[in-house]
């Protein structure tokens, strides 16, 4: 089975709703695989102490994606590409669909603008 990249927008339904067979058989076998970026968005929420620290805890599991210079290059050219293709797109979802990339993995989420980026891209969207 292939990576997977889940999107901050999926983390929040799999949280809300507590379960996703998917992340769950994913987080099972260790494929999935954390941008730092989805980290501090997930962290910014509101949470008592001992939750933000079991939710840390929790994340300090996950193995990191595009922590380095060269992903970070990645993309830039990611978002210069599309935005010639007429697709603009943040810099945050950009680093997380260039981290799907990186590792060839699968992405997971909600978030629309990820569709028109795998419509131009090798980017591969999982769909539940």
């Amino acid at each position: 089975m292939s990576a997977l990249v889940v999107d901050t927008s999926s983390w929040v339904t799999y949280f809300a709703h507590t379960s996703s067979s998917v992340i769950d058989e994913a987080l099972a076998e260790g494929r999935v695989y954390l941008p730092p970026i989805v980290a501090a968005e997930l962290l910014s929420g509101k949470m008592n102490a001992r939750q933000r620290a079991q939710f840390e805890s929790f994340l300090f599991d996950l193995p990191l994606c595009g922590h380095d210079l060269e992903h970070w290059m990645r993309v830039g050219r990611l978002r210069a590409h599309l935005f010639l293709k007429g697709i603009s797109v943040s810099t945050p979802d950009a680093h997380v669909a260039q981290c799907a990339i990186d590792l060839n993995a699968d992405l997971l989420s909600e978030d629309h603008v990820f569709f028109k980026v795998a419509e131009k891209t090798a980017l591969r969207l999982l769909r539940v």
